[in-house]
């Protein structure tokens, strides 16, 4: 099989969230005043985690919108009843502190870099093209992307192979010359795979590993590997690479 595009997921894959939303998070915490009621901001960002996933949850399964999402976020973790207006104001007091700690991982640029003349590449993610856009705009990264496709707008999510499945129409391209590559061997690597595309799960340690007999995706442990697997073939009779 012949590869020509990657199609990439962003948070933990190609940008560093987890240490962004927990930085950021602590020092917004600092600055509201919030930390002394967890004990300790390590309990504090545990519950922020905890709620952003059951929030993000409700928003993959279409029960609400992505602003929806975020307002909610907002109101179960002060634990209060804010107008929109005030968990908005909230949220962006946190998005001041989250976006001074944005980072890219730095194995993204030389894969970028490795792949740019010899594939097409675009981003299919589970948020908005509001914030995806600004996010890549921000780490210098939108330029290298044909085409950003994110679930708020397409009205369907990963794991989900419709969301799969517009990427590649927006490339032009059909289902098996697509790679994917993702950070969540779920949501990325089985929803990836099942939709027909080759499935990559770049393991950041940020999602524990499914068991081997159920891995279907290739698992990366660096951006450094992806150039030399989605010009091989391998979609069909390579061992898994789980563990």
């Amino acid at each position: 099989m012949t590869i020509r595009a990657v199609v990439w997921d962003v948070d933990d894959t190609l940008f560093d969230y987890t240490t962004a939303d927990r930085e950021g998070m602590r020092a917004h915490l600092a600055a509201e005043g919030l930390l002394a009621g967890y004990g300790t901001s390590e309990q504090a960002l545990v519950r922020w985690r905890e709620i952003t996933d059951a929030q993000w949850a409700r928003f993959s399964s279409g029960e609400v919108d992505f602003v929806t999402q975020r307002r909610d976020r907002t109101r179960v973790f002060v634990g209060q009843e804010l107008t929109d207006g005030e968990a908005d104001a909230w949220f962006a007091r946190y998005l001041v502190h989250y976006e001074a700690a944005w980072s890219l991982f730095p194995d993204v640029l030389p894969a970028l870099e490795a792949l740019a003349t010899s594939h097409r590449h675009a981003v299919l993610s589970n948020s908005s093209i509001e914030v995806q856009e600004h996010k890549l705009r921000t780490l210098g990264l939108l330029d290298r992307f044909e085409a950003v496709l994110c679930a708020a707008e397409l009205g369907v999510s990963k794991p989900q192979a419709d969301a799969f499945l517009a990427a590649c129409e927006a490339l032009g391209l059909p289902a098996h010359e697509v790679a994917y590559v993702g950070d969540h061997p779920e949501i990325d690597g089985r929803g990836a795979a099942e939709a027909g595309l080759l499935s990559v799960w770049i393991d950041r340690g940020t999602v524990p590993a499914p068991a081997a007999e159920e891995a279907v995706v290739h698992r990366i442990s660096t951006l450094a590997e992806l150039p030399a697997l989605v010009r091989a073939d391998t979609r069909f009779g390579a061992p898994s690479t789980f563990g």
